[in-house]
């Protein structure tokens, strides 16, 4: 019997199998949850979406979402509930920030746009997808709702920039988000989880040290994996995390707790 036999829920954010996301659905699944998936709009992102989520279950469903676009949320959420009774779990693994300023010494002259779609895409998205998710998940007495942060949130990391901020906001905008949906039985969470090599962290300059750092100084002596980040998610959707909401849970092998 798994954790998660009879739950269902939407992943937002799988790229490919490398994504964290990716490494959360396969978790689940692994304990019997039932995963559907919103991807990027466009042919391209559809078909790298589904080659991933093909190496977790068959046939899966897939919906394309724009994040920045209410339309597509609405749209997403609809058939998503047109589709399956029950929604147990959301999973939002989606950032943004224009790859131009994420370098070191450029962010004094990041552009309104860019701090501001940074923040929308990576931050604001987590309530407006919390909010159109809350009455299907209040009609099963409640969910879990997962969002992917990182350390940057609170430490300078050389390039890393407006992303810091943007998980800064998605950090506190989970915690108003947990006390207002508390009442429904709806937890919600972030997970801190380390340097992993992605499409996004390829991203952000001076990264390349990261994982190398974490072998030579880090509690564990070893860079996180994909599994380390789905074991917790599992943790958090199932029943063993009931009394955990409002909380960012770190899952760096310890690199956070460093001073240097």
């Amino acid at each position: 019997m798994g954790l998660m036999d009879g739950k269902q829920g939407l992943i937002v954010g799988v790229a490919n199998d490398r994504s964290y996301a990716f490494h959360i659905a396969k978790s689940l699944a692994e304990h019997g949850a039932t995963c559907a998936y919103a991807h990027i709009p466009g042919e391209k992102n559809a078909r790298r979406t589904g080659k991933a989520a093909e190496k977790i279950q068959t046939d899966p469903w897939l919906h394309p979402c724009d994040a920045g676009s209410d339309e597509d949320l609405d749209a997403l959420f609809d058939q998503y509930k047109k589709d399956f009774p029950r929604l147990d779990f959301l999973v939002h693994s989606i950032a943004f920030a224009d790859r131009d300023w994420l370098q070191p010494g450029k962010f004094c002259v990041t552009p309104r746009k860019a701090y501001l779609d940074a923040v929308d895409i990576s931050a604001y998205t987590l309530s407006a997808m919390a909010g159109r998710a809350k009455d299907q998940m209040a009609a099963n007495g409640g969910g879990s709702i997962m969002a992917m942060s990182y350390y940057g949130s609170e430490k300078v990391i050389p390039g890393y920039n407006v992303m810091g901020v943007a998980k800064a906001a998605l950090e506190t905008t989970s915690r108003y988000l947990a006390s207002e949906l508390g009442e429904f039985g709806i937890r919600v969470n972030t997970i801190s989880g380390g340097y992993l090599r992605t499409l996004a962290s390829s991203a952000v300059g001076g990264v390349d040290q990261m994982d190398d750092a974490a072998k030579a100084k880090g509690p564990l002596r070893r860079g996180v994996e994909g599994e380390d980040v789905g074991k917790t998610a599992v943790f958090l959707a199932s029943d063993l995390g009931s009394g955990v909401t409002g909380e960012n849970i770190y899952v760096d092998c310890g690199m956070n707790i460093l001073g240097a």
